[in-house]
């Protein structure tokens, strides 16, 4: 998961949300000293991350801890390079620093996959 750079909170823009008291306490307990709302902006990102586009959703080669071969059960988009896997291809599950798996295309992790995946990156 590649949540967006840490903005400073000048960057950011206000967003008024109502929630039930015990719930704000809840976060607050949780959150430690992070605050609940860095919290809630990560719990949000996450959401988005996880039920967006799954095209978008991208990680670099650095953030792959280890990996696992894999079938494609559906069509899926290859984490690093976004070439897409067809259901029944065989791929690789990529377990990231994050601690969530990626789908990867075979060669993702090659040399020559790699030089194209940081050129995509410069457009």
């Amino acid at each position: 998961m590649n949540t967006p750079k840490r903005l400073s909170t000048s960057e950011m823009q206000v967003t008024s949300i109502r929630l039930e008291s015990e719930l704000k306490e809840r976060l607050r307990d949780l959150s430690g000293d992070q605050g609940y709302q860095i919290l809630i902006r990560k719990v949000l990102w996450d959401y988005v991350e996880r039920h967006g586009d799954d095209r978008f959703r991208r990680c670099l080669p650095s953030e792959i801890r280890l990996t696992t071969p894999a079938t494609a059960q559906r069509e899926e988009s290859c984490a690093i390079t976004g070439q897409t896997i067809a259901p029944q291809e065989s791929m690789l599950l990529g377990w990231t620093n994050l601690g969530e798996w990626v789908p990867l295309s075979l060669h993702s992790l090659s040399a020559p996959a790699l030089s194209r995946c940081s050129e995509a990156l410069e457009v």
